[in-house]
């Protein structure tokens, strides 16, 4: 039966790679937030190895309480956080109003954008300031927050570990870091392939299982 080990240190959390299930069972046993996204619990857990006192660590969605606001309600001065503003179908048509189309999808752009604020207790963020970073998402890897970078991290070690190539690895998990790091910092998308286990055969060679 495998038992979760607790992270004592910073150190010891950041070397290892959580799953969300195993991230909301160190939450409960060091008493934080275990609601939220996979990123927010990340953020909450990393305070915490920092000495934050875990009675001083909240995750402020207040939003949730309010009642949400109809159409006539949003404008661009709207507030996102704390205001009753939601991705709702009366959001779903204030913005496809705005950009004069016919039917409007919301982005998992606008979801980052908005979860991010909401990890920041940014209360001052509007509708407009939304659109503003929509328009100007910079796909930099310094312009991405914590929660694009898990997203990108989580799809890259799904599909390593559905490649059965990578079985001939002991402590797979690490081979999968080695190679993150050298996507991450490559110009080409943060996507697993398998053209990346020849490419860095020198990198992850002494992981091969004889």
């Amino acid at each position: 039966m495998f038992v979760l080990k607790i992270p004592n240190t910073l150190s010891e959390f950041t070397q290892k790679y959580y799953y969300k299930t195993e991230l909301i069972k160190l939450c409960r046993q060091y008493k934080l937030p275990t609601s939220g996204t996979k990123a927010e619990l990340n953020s909450c857990i990393t305070k915490y190895l920092k000495g934050v006192p875990s009675s001083k660590i909240k995750l402020i969605r207040n939003n949730r309480n309010r009642h949400p606001l109809q159409y006539s309600e949003i404008s661009l001065d709207t507030k996102l956080i704390n205001s009753g503003f939601c991705f709702n179908n009366a959001a779903r048509q204030w913005f496809a109003n705005y950009f004069g189309v016919e039917k409007f999808s919301f982005s998992k752009k606008m979801a980052i954008i908005k979860r991010k604020a909401e990890a920041e207790h940014d209360t001052e963020i509007t509708v407009g300031d939304l659109i503003h970073q929509m328009e100007s998402w910079n796909q930099d890897k310094t312009a991405l927050s914590a929660e694009e970078r898990t997203y990108q991290w989580n799809n890259f070690i799904r599909d390593f570990f559905k490649d059965q190539t990578t079985t001939q690895y002991r402590q797979r998990l690490k081979v999968a870091s080695i190679l993150w790091k050298k996507v991450r910092v490559s110009k080409k998308d943060k996507v697993y392939h398998h053209d990346l286990l020849k490419k860095y055969d020198n990198k992850i060679q002494e992981y091969k299982i004889n």
